[in-house]
C-alpha cells in the first residue's frame, strides 16, 4: 500500500518504466491488419470521442450546458493542429467496446487507465500519471484501510479502482474481502451524493476525481494516505488503430514543447489536476 510520499518517488519510477514499456503498448501495438480500415481519425478525418459526460474534470457538462473537461480541451486542440473535424460522444462507460467497436466512435479519451486493458486497445503514449485512493466523509473516523472493515464501499462501473479491487491482486482483495460490499455504480457524481448522504461509507476512485471532489467539498471529504494502486492515463483506439494513435502522441509532445499542455493543467489546477503529473515527454 503507497502513501503519498511513495507515490511521489514511485510515480518517477514508473515514468522510467513507462518509456521501456512503449513498445509492449503505444510503441508497438497490433498490427493494422486486425482493424477494419478507415474507422481511425487518420482515415476519416474525424476524430470521434468517446467519454463519460461525469466524469470531471476530465469531461463533463460545465455551467454553460456545453461538454468540456481536460480531456475534451486535448482532444479538441489535437483535432484542430490536424485538420480533423472532432466530435464529442458522450457514452455510458460499460458500452464504450460496442462503440468503438462498431466504428460510432474511434477512442476513449476521459481519463482511460492503459494498465490491465493493453491487450484489449491499441494506446497513444501514456500522458499522465494517476493512482487509486479511497474517499470517506470527513466525520466518518475513517482514517486508514484497516478502518474500511465492515464498511460500504462504492466506484464506478467498469473502473480502474473497481479492477483493482476485484482483481487478481493478492493484498487489494484482501482489502476487499473485509468490506460490507463493494457496490458499482455508472457515475462518481452520484457514488460522492451517496458518500455525502451516508448511503454507503467510502469511494474507490482515480486520484484526480479525488482531487475535483475535495476542491469542490473541502470540509465534506477527506483522503486516506494509502494508495491502492497507481497507473498511466492513455487514449484509447480500436486494436490495430496504429495510424491515429501514433499521430495523438506525436501531437500531444508537441503541445506539451509549446506550452499548451503546461497552461492547460493551471486552467485545471483547482479541479485536481497538475502539470507535475503529465509524464508524456
Amino acid at each position: 500500500m503507497l502513501n503519498r510520499r511513495s507515490f511521489v518517488l514511485t510515480s518517477l519510477a514508473a515514468a522510467t518504466l513507462s518509456v521501456a514499456m512503449l513498445a509492449g503498448c503505444g510503441g508497438a501495438p497490433a498490427s493494422s491488419d486486425d482493424t477494419e480500415a478507415g474507422t481511425g481519425a487518420v482515415d476519416t478525418g474525424t476524430l470521434i470521442v468517446g467519454f463519460d459526460s461525469s466524469y470531471p474534470p476530465y469531461g463533463y457538462v460545465g455551467d454553460d450546458g456545453e461538454y468540456t473537461g481536460f480531456d475534451l480541451e486535448l482532444a479538441q486542440e489535437v483535432a484542430a493542429r490536424n485538420d480533423w473535424e472532432v466530435q464529442l460522444e458522450p457514452i455510458d462507460w460499460d458500452a464504450k467496446d460496442t462503440m468503438l467497436d462498431s466504428g460510432a466512435i474511434n477512442c476513449i479519451w476521459n481519463g482511460f487507465t492503459m494498465e490491465g486493458r493493453e491487450n484489449d486497445y491499441t494506446f497513444s503514449s501514456p500522458y499522465m500519471l494517476n493512482g487509486q485512493v479511497i474517499v470517506v466523509r470527513a466525520d466518518s473516523g475513517i482514517e486508514s484501510f484497516d478502518d474500511l472493515a465492515g464498511k460500504a464501499v462504492i466506484t464506478q462501473v467498469d473502473s480502474a479502482a473497481y479492477n483493482v479491487l476485484a482483481g487478481d491482486d493478492a493484498t487489494q482483495a484482501d482489502l476487499a474481502a473485509t468490506f460490507t460490499s463493494l457496490e458499482t455504480i455508472p457515475d462518481y457524481n452520484t457514488a460522492f451524493m451517496q458518500l455525502e448522504s451516508g448511503a454507503v461509507d467510502a469511494v474507490a476512485c482515480d486520484l484526480s476525481i479525488a482531487a475535483y471532489q475535495l476542491s469542490a467539498k473541502p470540509d465534506a471529504y477527506v483522503q486516506l494516505d494509502e494508495f491502492l494502486s497507481e497507473e498511466h492515463y492513455a487514449v484509447g483506439f480500436k486494436k490495430g488503430d496504429d495510424a491515429t494513435a501514433e499521430k495523438v502522441t506525436e501531437t500531444l509532445r508537441a503541445m506539451d514543447e509549446d506550452g499548451f499542455i503546461a497552461e492547460l493543467c493551471e486552467k485545471y489546477a483547482e479541479d485536481g489536476i497538475s502539470y507535475d503529473n503529465w509524464c508524456l515527454e
